[in-house]
Parts: structure tokens; C-alpha cells; sequence
């Protein structure tokens, strides 16, 4: 077997480690290919060499790929490398990460989360954009719980306000991930779910 080969394995391996072992359907692979870009792809049209960020990957030093299509392909997003440029290179990439949060035992469970490879919730992952999410969702969560059967409709546009913020930071998310994250997703629950149950209000 060779390196290239040994590689791919277990980068194949700990995806599945970490994701489960579910299959993906012509839908999930289209919605994929659309979304992220094989590994192989992104590090040839960068001049990096592939394997060596397989090794990082392995190492919890870069994100594993968000998602293995059907053929076996890596998908990556298309800014894999943002951060870690961001931060100075990939051996600061962790202590930059991990400082956007106060507490640091936070920051190192974003951080696990991060490099797992599961933050495809967002366009843009950023420790910004994780933050806000978070912010949106717990918001939106709280507003839902409190309200009445007929909110009046300013409640309705703050809702909205919020909802619509956190639709642009999320993309459609695809029938695969409701299988891995075993449930529906932070869209499902926030952004569809609240948009259909109190409709925005007119004018």
C-alpha cells in the first residue's frame, strides 16, 4: 500500500470514526460537490501537496474532511486553509483558535469540534461565525419557548430579525447530515421550523 493509499485510508477511517457509517445518496453527493471541493482538487490548485495535509488532519492540526462523497472523494471546503493562514501558519493555529473564547475550556471544545470536521453548518467557519451562530440559535430558542399563541408583530420581526441572520450564515444542509448528527439540524429547528410556525409579519 502506498502512502498516498495509507493515507486516504484512514483519513476514510477516522471520518467514519467520527461521522458514523451512513450512506450517502445521489441528492447528498450533489448537494456536496455543489458545496465543497474534493481535497485533491483544492491542494493541486494551491500547489500543496495532499498527503501532507492528510498527515495534518490525522494529527488534529487541520479540520477532516466535512464529508466523503459516495466515490470516496475528501470534500473540504474551498477556504480549508483561511484559518490557519489567519493565524500564522498551522502550528499557531490552535492557540489563535482557542483565544477568541474567555473561557478556555470552551475554546478547546470548539476547537475538538473544529477539527472534527462537523462545523458544515456555517458558509464561513470562523471562531465569529461560530460564536454567532451560537448567539442565533440560543436567542431564537429562547423566543420560541416564551411565546404566546398569537405574538403580536413586533415580537414577529425581532423573531425574523434573527432567523434571517442566522439563514445567512447557514447553508441548505442535506438529508446526510440529519443521519450523522442523528436528529434535525440547527436549520430544521431555527430557521424553518420558527419561519413556519409564526409567519413574518406584513408590511
Amino acid at each position: 500500500m502506498t502512502d498516498r493509499t495509507s493515507a486516504a485510508v484512514r483519513i476514510a477511517e477516522r471520518f467514519r470514526e467520527v461521522n458514523g457509517a451512513h450512506p450517502m445518496t445521489a441528492e447528498d453527493d450533489a448537494y456536496v460537490t455543489g458545496q465543497f471541493v474534493p481535497l485533491d482538487t483544492l491542494c493541486a490548485g494551491l500547489g500543496r501537496d495532499a498527503d501532507e495535509v492528510r498527515r495534518l488532519m490525522l494529527a488534529a492540526l487541520l479540520p477532516l474532511p466535512g464529508y466523503l462523497r459516495s466515490d470516496g472523494a475528501e470534500m473540504v471546503p474551498r477556504d480549508l486553509f483561511a484559518l490557519a493562514d489567519a493565524a500564522g501558519g498551522v502550528g499557531r493555529l490552535r492557540a489563535w483558535f482557542t483565544g477568541h473564547w474567555e473561557d478556555p475550556d470552551r475554546g478547546e471544545e470548539e476547537w475538538a469540534a473544529y477539527v472534527s470536521g462537523q462545523y458544515v453548518c456555517l458558509h464561513e467557519v470562523t471562531p465569529a461565525n461560530i460564536r454567532r451562530k451560537d448567539e442565533l440559535t440560543a436567542e431564537i430558542g429562547a423566543r420560541l419557548a416564551a411565546a404566546g399563541e398569537d405574538p403580536p408583530p413586533e415580537w414577529r420581526a425581532a423573531l425574523h430579525a434573527r432567523v434571517d441572520a442566522l439563514d445567512a450564515l447557514e447553508p441548505a444542509f442535506t438529508a446526510y447530515d440529519r443521519l450523522r448528527f442523528g436528529g434535525p439540524t440547527s436549520r430544521d429547528t431555527c430557521v424553518d421550523a420558527p419561519r413556519a410556525r409564526f409567519p413574518r409579519p406584513r408590511g
